[in-house]
């Protein structure tokens, strides 16, 4: 039976949302092709009909799950106008951005595995990387563009990193203590704490 365009369109945005949540919770390679088409609701001999590959499979995800994270940057930067710094800093490194990383950044969740695959996801890891860094620059101070644009690549990796080994470690007071330290490194600390 043949679908539509609107039917095949929706498939193919299905699996794309699908397969961001399975390679930020398993990683690129902790999920096959037969078992994302299957938790789609498709065939798998459908997959080639809506991608060339895997490869390019993972790098529309990565892309799409970047996109939501910007998207909930924005929100937060517009709700706190006051200090749209600290709340992109405490949406980032929270506890529920830890421990749900099939909700998280895709730079958190995969990004050191993306060095092992090829060009089209390591594009669409740049490419989001360098909208988060565009939004944290209009953030963080600076006297100059330049200047902005190194402090937020610092803090950026400091967040980063903060919460891959928030996410490593097994001692919860210290994944605990990671993102609060790196959080207060960059915002100050928090009420009632020093």
């Amino acid at each position: 039976m043949k679908v539509s365009r609107e039917q095949a369109a929706e498939n193919r945005q299905r699996v794309v949302e699908i397969a961001s949540r399975f390679f930020r919770e398993r990683g690129l390679d902790g999920i096959g092709v037969a078992d994302l088409m299957k938790s789609a609701g498709l065939t798998h001999g459908g997959f080639y009909g809506h991608f060339a590959s895997k490869e390019d499979l993972m790098a529309e995800a990565c892309a799409r799950a970047l996109e939501d994270t910007l998207a909930k940057w924005r929100e937060r930067v517009e709700a706190a106008p006051e200090d749209p710094l600290s709340a992109v800093t405490a949406l980032y490194l929270a506890a529920a951005h830890r421990d749900q990383p099939a909700e998280g950044c895709a730079l958190a969740a995969v990004g050191a595995e993306a060095a092992r695959h090829g060009a089209p996801v390591r594009h669409a890891l740049t490419a989001g990387l360098r909208d988060l860094i565009d939004l944290l620059s209009e953030l963080v101070p600076g006297r100059s563009k330049a200047a902005r644009r190194k402090k937020a690549l610092a803090t950026f990796a400091g967040m980063l990193g903060a919460v891959v080994l928030a996410r490593a470690v097994d001692d919860s007071a210290l994944s605990d203590d990671i993102l609060q330290s790196v959080s207060a490194s960059i915002s100050g600390p928090a009420p009632g704490r020093s």
